[in-house]
Parts: C-alpha cells; structure tokens; sequence
C-alpha cells in the first residue's frame, strides 16, 4: 500500500503532528477542520453559521488539492461543542451536498481546539 501527504496553502496548516489529507487505497481521509481562516491564521467565530462555512471552506480546499469534490465523500464526522448547535450547523453542511448525502454522525464533545463550536472530518473515494 502507497500513501500520499495532500496539502494545501488554501487550507489551515496542521496545529499538530498530522496532515491535512492521506491518499491510500483509493480513498482520502481529511483531518478534521476547525474555522481557521488561512490567509490571517485567525477563527471564524462571529456566528456558527460563518464558522461552519469556514469549516467546509477548509474541507473544500483540502478536497480540491486532491482534485475531489464533496461529491466524493463517503463518510463525515461532525464534532460539536453543544448539541444545541445541530440545527444550525446541520443547515449550512447541507447546502455543499447534491443529494446523495455521506453517511455522518454528529457528536457533541466536552472541547474542541482552540475553543471552537465545530470540527468537521471526511474520508473521500476517489473513484466513484
């Protein structure tokens, strides 16, 4: 098995020892993305609305760099600060789908980097 680092300068660099995506046996597992805006390294926090965008901002650079879609997710994980905010955050994730939703869960978690509401992570098929 090959695997390949994906990275991106249109996407927040790591704050840790992980990359952005790995390619391997036909899929791309995307590390989770909090609302990093990468032109000024800081959050996107003035409404979950706008942090959510930033989040799939993110996810969709990473996407891009590997010459993806978010029509090639099969499978996300959405990290919460508060179930509170489902609704909210749900509603912006739905408008970068075309139908054909990935399978998801959604958690709410005791803290998230940084203090952020929302973390989103995917693993894409390259071949559909």
């Amino acid at each position: 098995m090959s695997k390949q680092i994906i990275k991106t300068d249109k996407a927040p660099s790591p704050i840790g020892p992980y990359n952005q995506a790995v390619r391997a046996n036909g899929m791309v597992f995307l590390s989770g993305q909090v609302a990093f805006v990468p032109e000024t390294g800081e959050l996107e926090t003035s409404s979950i609305q706008a942090e959510t965008h930033q989040v799939m901002k993110n996810l969709q650079a990473v996407l891009s760099e590997a010459k993806l879609t978010f029509g090639h997710i099969v499978k996300t994980t959405i990290f919460l600060s508060d179930m509170s905010l489902f609704a909210q955050v749900n509603e912006v994730y739905g408008t970068y789908f075309t139908g054909d939703y990935p399978a998801r869960e959604t958690v709410a978690v005791k803290g998230l980097p940084r203090g952020v509401n929302v973390e989103i992570s995917m693993i894409a098929v390259v071949d559909l």
